[in-house]
C-alpha cells in the first residue's frame, strides 16, 4: 500500500471500528445489568407485596386467575410465586410448579422452568413463617438490553460513513503540506539546489526535510567542485600542451640533429611534467569525495614513511640529499593507508625538490596524547604570509624557479582533513628550511 492517506484512513478506520465494538460491548452490557437491577427491584417490591397481603386475599386472588392478567406493555413480564410454609406449599400462581422454583436460602438465584432461564427471589416474613418465591423470565431481561444498545449504537452506525468522509478529508488537509513539498522538490531544475523553506513544514517530516537540504549542500558543493576542477584543469593543461606544441614544431624545423635532439629533450621533459600534472589532478579528484570514516583502518606510520623514503631515494641520491628517518618501530593512527601514503610522498617530494644539493631532508614520528608526523628539510621554506596561499590549488610562490602545478600540498591539506587531523607549516628553526606538522589528536577514550 503505496498510499499514505489511504494507509491512514485504514489504520483510523481499524482502531474506529475497535473502540466501537468495545464500546458496544460494554454498552450492552452496562444496559443489562442496570435492566438486572432495575426488574430484581421489582421482583423485590413484589415479594413485598405478597408478604404484606393475608393469606385469605392471596387465596381469592388465585383463585379467581389473577396472576394471568393479560400483558398490556412490551415489558411487562408473567411473574410466578409460591408461599410455603416451612415444606408445605401453601398458595401458588396458576402458572407456577407444585414444586418449590428456587433455593430456601434468601436472595437472587437463577433457575430453568420449561426449558427457560427465570430469576427468582427468595424471601421470608418477619417471623420465619413463611416463604415466598417470586420468578420472572429472562428474555425479558436480555431483550430490553439488545433493544437499549441498539438504540444508542444505531446513530453511530448512521455517522459512520459520514465520520469515514470526513477522516478522508481531513487527512487529506493534514497531508497538504506534503503535497506542496512534492511539487516543490519536482518542479525544481537540476541546477536548483538550494535548500528547502522549513517554514510551514510539519514537525513530523522536519527531519526528512532537513536530511533534504544537506543533501542538497552535498550536491551543490560536489558540483562546484568538479566544476573548479574541470575549469582549473583546462586553464593548467593548456600551458604544457601548448609548450609540447612548440617544442614538437621546432624539432620538425630543426636544421641538424643536434637542434632536433634538444626539441626532442624538450619534449620528453613536458611529456613528464604533463603526466606529473594530470596525476596529480586526478588523485586530487579522488580524494576531494567525502570518505565514510568507518572504512578507516589502524596504519603504522612507520613503515608507511619507510616505503615512501624508498620511492625517494634516487631523487634524493641524484642530488646528493641525505634522507633520515626518526621513529619508533609501531606507530599506529586510524586511516586510509593510500592515501597516507600519497600524503608522505608529496611532502617528501615537495621537501628533495627545493632542497638544495647536498642537503637534508628527515622524517620523524613522534607519540604521545597524540601522534605527530615531521618533515623538515634545509631548503628556502616558505614565508609566513605564503603559508596560507600554498595550500590552495594551483597556487605556486613567484619566483621559485622550481617546476610543478601548485597541487602537492593541495592534496596534503585534503587528506590532512578527511582523517581530522591539522596540517601546520613553520621555519626548521634554528637552520634553514621548513618543517611541516601533521598533526593527530588523541584517539577518544
Amino acid at each position: 500500500m503505496r498510499s499514505l492517506r489511504l494507509r491512514l484512513l485504514l489504520l483510523l478506520s481499524l482502531a474506529l471500528g475497535l473502540a466501537w465494538l468495545a464500546a458496544a460491548w460494554f454498552t450492552h452490557l452496562e444496559s443489562r445489568e442496570e435492566i438486572n437491577r432495575l426488574f430484581d427491584a421489582q421482583l423485590a417490591q413484589s415479594a413485598q407485596v405478597l408478604l404484606g397481603t393475608t393469606r385469605h386475599d392471596i387465596h381469592e386472588r388465585v383463585e379467581h386467575g389473577e396472576d394471568d392478567v393479560t400483558i398490556s406493555h412490551e415489558y411487562e413480564q408473567k411473574l410466578l410465586f409460591q408461599i410455603w410454609d416451612k415444606n408445605r406449599l401453601l398458595l401458588k400462581s396458576a402458572s407456577a410448579p407444585v414444586f418449590a422454583i428456587g433455593s430456601e436460602q434468601e436472595g437472587y438465584s437463577q433457575t430453568i422452568i420449561s426449558g427457560q432461564p427465570w430469576r427468582v427471589l427468595t424471601r421470608w416474613d418477619a417471623r420465619q413463617e413463611f416463604m415466598i418465591q417470586v420468578a420472572e423470565p429472562m428474555a425479558g431481561r436480555e431483550s430490553l438490553a439488545q433493544h437499549i444498545s441498539y438504540k444508542l449504537l444505531l446513530p453511530t452506525f448512521i455517522v459512520l460513513p459520514i465520520l469515514l468522509l470526513l477522516l478522508w478529508l481531513g487527512i487529506g488537509a493534514g497531508l497538504r503540506p506534503l503535497q506542496e513539498l512534492k511539487q516543490e522538490i519536482k518542479q525544481r531544475s537540476p541546477n536548483h539546489l538550494h535548500a528547502v523553506a522549513m517554514a510551514g513544514v510539519p514537525e513530523e517530516v522536519s527531519p526528512l526535510v532537513g536530511a533534504l537540504n544537506d543533501l542538497f549542500v552535498r550536491l551543490e558543493q560536489a558540483f562546484n567542485s568538479e566544476r573548479r576542477f574541470t575549469a582549473d584543469a583546462a586553464h593548467e593543461l593548456r600551458t604544457p600542451l601548448a609548450a609540447l606544441k612548440i617544442q614538437a614544431q621546432v624539432a620538425l624545423r630543426a636544421g641538424n640533429e643536434t637542434e632536433r635532439q634538444v626539441a626532442l629533450e624538450n619534449v620528453l621533459r613536458g611529456v613528464d611534467r604533463a603526466t606529473r600534472l594530470l596525476e596529480q589532478l586526478l588523485t586530487l579528484a579522488r580524494v576531494d569525495p567525502e570518505t565514510a570514516a568507518a572504512s578507516y583502518a589502524p596504519v603504522d606510520l612507520h613503515d608507511l614513511a619507510a616505503s615512501a623514503i624508498k620511492d625517494v631515494a634516487q631523487m634524493a641520491h641524484a642530488k646528493h640529499i641525505e634522507l633520515l628517518l626518526e621513529a619508533s618501530p609501531t606507530c599506529l593512527v586510524s586511516g586510509d593507508a593510500a592515501q597516507l601514503a600519497l600524503l608522505l610522498r608529496n611532502l617528501l617530494d615537495n621537501a628533495i625538490r627545493y632542497t638544495p644539493p647536498a642537503g637534508r631532508v628527515s622524517v620523524a614520528i613522534q607519540q604521545g596524547l597524540g601522534v605527530e608526523l615531521q618533515i623538515r628539510d634545509s631548503g628556502p621554506g616558505i614565508p609566513a604570509a605564503e603559508r596560507e596561499r600554498v595550500l590552495q590549488r594551483f597556487y605556486r610562490i613567484p619566483g621559485s624557479g622550481m617546476e610543478g602545478s601548485g597541487l602537492g600540498l593541495s592534496i596534503v591539506q585534503r587528506i590532512v582533513e578527511l582523517h581530522g587531523a591539522r596540517l601546520a607549516l613553520a621555519d626548521n628553526a634554528p637552520g634553514p628550511g621548513l618543517l611541516v606538522k601533521v598533526i593527530w589528536p588523541p584517539s577518544p577514550a
